[in-house]
């Protein structure tokens, strides 16, 4: 047996752990640039209380409110300059999956000149950062478990992942309690993308023996929790479960990636902005489909986690978790229509290529068109 796992994030976990944050920065700065969304923390009153903390530990703020979902290369470019020009010397995301990526894309162009796509296509190449922070207020995207950044380029539609170690959080809070208020519909969809993490991570090529037990776990954890919060349970335990879990699929994929789902959603949710798990929804039990085969004892482990019996029912079991968390969507639905499918099939090779040959059926374009129809 032979493998490498490398992920240097400091993960302080559990209900409460966000007042710490202000002890955590100030070993890292002395000014921070908080990086959120237009509404939700400030409702919640959680920006407020990362200030406050922050004020109490010397630490002074700016706040950058400006992520929306799918974030833009142009929107980390404008949180990078706001934090120049302040002279900040630390990064704080507060928020989903979106905010923490940007968060992570700010701190990296506040200290590398350059076009951010060069970085992201690997055509220029930088291991320095501002020390950054992330808070996750959902549990799906695992942003705060590994270095990547997904971002989409408005100019033409790439959406792909600046990857490099630089931006790793130095460290990461997963306080349960900041994702409590979530609407259920984004808790059913980032919920599913932090299961898909797992899924694609446990079948894909690179996938080794620590990434294969943490997946299974998370795995687990997602089946048997993610439904009854969904339906209404309140339990703590429960919320703790599912906020593991997305972390433990943000770590997996760091090392053995994401497969053809996320590559074949990029370029829907690129182009359109569709609600990234949404978009999974429409694609995971085509993939699925097509793709047992390749791997018939780990698709059977897969139901099993999700409450089915092996690989003859792990679509149906999917099926059947989307319709409990009323994810069952077409990419019709979203707005995905019959004339997007070849330039979509097109972006998915040119983006996600190293997805596409981890996955355990490899398929060629003209394979990823039929599949995106059959989810239209």
């Amino acid at each position: 047996m032979e493998f490498n796992y490398f992920l240097p994030v400091n993960l302080i976990f559990g209900r409460g752990s966000v007042d710490k944050v202000g002890t955590i920065a100030v070993e890292y700065g002395k000014k921070a640039l908080i990086v959120t969304g237009r509404s939700s923390t400030k409702k919640s009153g959680l920006l407020d209380r990362v200030i406050k903390y922050l004020k109490k530990a010397e630490v002074d703020s700016v706040v950058f409110d400006q992520v929306r979902q799918n974030p833009l290369t142009t929107t980390a470019q404008e949180a990078a300059e706001l934090a120049k020009k302040e002279q900040c010397d630390v990064v704080i995301g507060v928020g989903g999956g979106s905010i923490m990526d940007c968060a992570k894309a700010a701190a990296f162009l506040a200290v590398n000149e350059g076009d951010i796509n060069d970085y992201i296509f690997n055509r220029l190449k930088s291991e320095k950062a501002l020390p950054i922070i992330l808070i996750p207020t959902t549990c799906g995207t695992g942003s705060e478990g590994n270095g990547f950044a997904v971002l989409t380029n408005p100019e033409n539609g790439d959406k792909k992942s600046l990857r490099c170690n630089a931006i790793v959080a130095k460290a990461s809070i997963i306080d349960s309690e900041c994702m409590m208020t979530m609407p259920k519909g984004i808790l059913a969809s980032v919920g599913f993308d932090a299961l898909c993490h797992c899924m694609e991570a446990y079948v894909s090529r690179i996938s080794q023996p620590l990434t294969d037990m943490m997946c299974e776990k998370a795995m687990e954890l997602i089946g048997k929790h993610l439904i009854p919060l969904y339906e209404g349970e309140c339990e703590p335990e429960s919320w703790d479960a599912v906020s593991f879990a997305s972390t433990i699929g943000g770590m997996v994929i760091n090392t053995a990636g994401v497969t053809l789902p996320h590559g074949m959603e990029h370029p829907a949710s690129g182009l359109r902005d569709i609600t990234h798990g949404k978009g999974l929804a429409a694609i995971t039990p085509v993939v699925m489909e097509a793709s047992i085969e390749g791997n018939p004892e780990k698709y059977a482990v897969i139901s099993r986690c999700l409450g089915g019996k092996d690989e003859t029912d792990c679509v149906a079991t999917i099926k059947n978790f989307l319709e409990k968390l009323q994810l069952t969507v077409t990419l019709g639905e979203l707005g995905i229509k019959e004339e997007d499918i070849p330039w979509m099939a097109e972006n998915c090779m040119k983006v996600s290529a190293a997805g596409i040959a981890n996955h355990p059926v490899v398929f060629e374009q003209k394979q990823i068109e039929e599949l995106y129809r059959k989810a239209l």
